[in-house]
């Protein structure tokens, strides 16, 4: 395994360790999907991997995905360093592909965002780079100071996947109006993905009008998301994928636990669940989606 980038000192300050206390492996899925959205360096930094384990741990997470039916895995960059690392990944693990981008929280914290936005767009150009992310917007972690950094480096993102014709991922937090304005004005590039869709049924009604993909992550399972069921359930299931977001969002019973790929039968089947889905034939479509979205593996 090559040298994993490391993570900032905010993240470092705010990340534990905590190895050994990642949940125990679901039922696997008879039809395999994919992880339209993890973190494979943050969840070794952050937590390790299941089981502990001698060996490399990145082996060893994409190899516990696969035995719960997750047969591949999109890598999100979220800064230089973790898009460098995550396209070389992909060019190593026929499971892996790889997306760039600066995250919009680091956006406004760069001292030299056009530079870092070129190297980004040189990585945009690598042929097992399949999408333009995590970038968008965040209002929550983000004050007013920054944000004008932040929708500079979202436009920019939005020219970069439409210039090479790449999947644009996007990061929205508390800021769902002001994405559909941005992406309004810029004009969408033809293949758009709400990450870790957040918003409503009223919400994921424009997204799904506009054709863009809403993929879940965890929080469709927690208690309080009852709003999120709703749009999960008005979403047609051609524009549905499902993620991690690992090493966090880790879906109930085991929130608060460290998450990564091997878990999403539990987000999957909770899909399924609230839509009155078959699990086969909804993974079906995920794994369809897939292919649309980011291509072969």
């Amino acid at each position: 395994m090559s040298h994993m980038p490391s993570p900032s000192e905010s993240r470092r300050a705010k990340s534990s360790r905590r190895a050994g206390e990642f949940p125990p492996a679901p039922e696997p899925l008879a039809v395999p999907v994919f992880d339209s959205h993890t973190h494979l360096d943050l969840t070794v930094q952050e937590a390790g991997v299941p089981g502990g384990g001698a060996g490399d741990p990145i082996d060893a997470l994409i190899t516990a995905a696969a035995k719960s039916g997750v047969d591949r895995l999109v890598q999100v960059g979220v800064d230089v360093d973790s898009s460098r690392w995550g396209a070389d990944l992909a060019d190593r693990h026929d499971s892996v592909l790889a997306t760039v981008a600066l995250h919009p929280n680091d956006a406004p914290r760069l001292s030299d965002l056009d530079g870092a936005l070129r190297e980004i767009e040189a990585l945009a150009a690598r042929p097992r780079v399949r999408g333009i992310g995590e970038t968008g917007l965040d209002t929550f972690r983000t004050g007013a100071e920054g944000r004008a950094a932040q929708e500079e480096s979202f436009r920019a993102h939005i020219a970069i996947a439409k210039r090479y014709g790449k999947a644009l991922i996007i990061h929205d937090r508390d800021a769902h109006d002001d994405v559909l304005r941005v992406l309004d004005s810029e004009g969408a590039p033809d293949t758009v993905v709400l990450h870790c869709f957040s918003g409503d049924a009223e919400f994921a009604a424009e997204c799904v009008r506009r054709g863009y993909y809403l993929s879940f992550a965890g929080t469709v399972t927690f208690a309080s998301a009852g709003s999120l069921r709703e749009a999960a359930v008005i979403t047609p299931p051609e524009q549905m994928m499902v993620e991690t977001d690992a090493p966090y969002l880790t879906p109930t019973p085991h929130r608060g636990r460290p998450n990564a790929s091997y878990l999403i039968p539990l987000t999957v089947r909770a899909l399924a669940e609230v839509r009155g889905a078959d699990v086969d034939e909804l993974c079906a479509a995920i794994s369809a989606n897939g292919e649309r979205v980011f291509g072969a593996w």
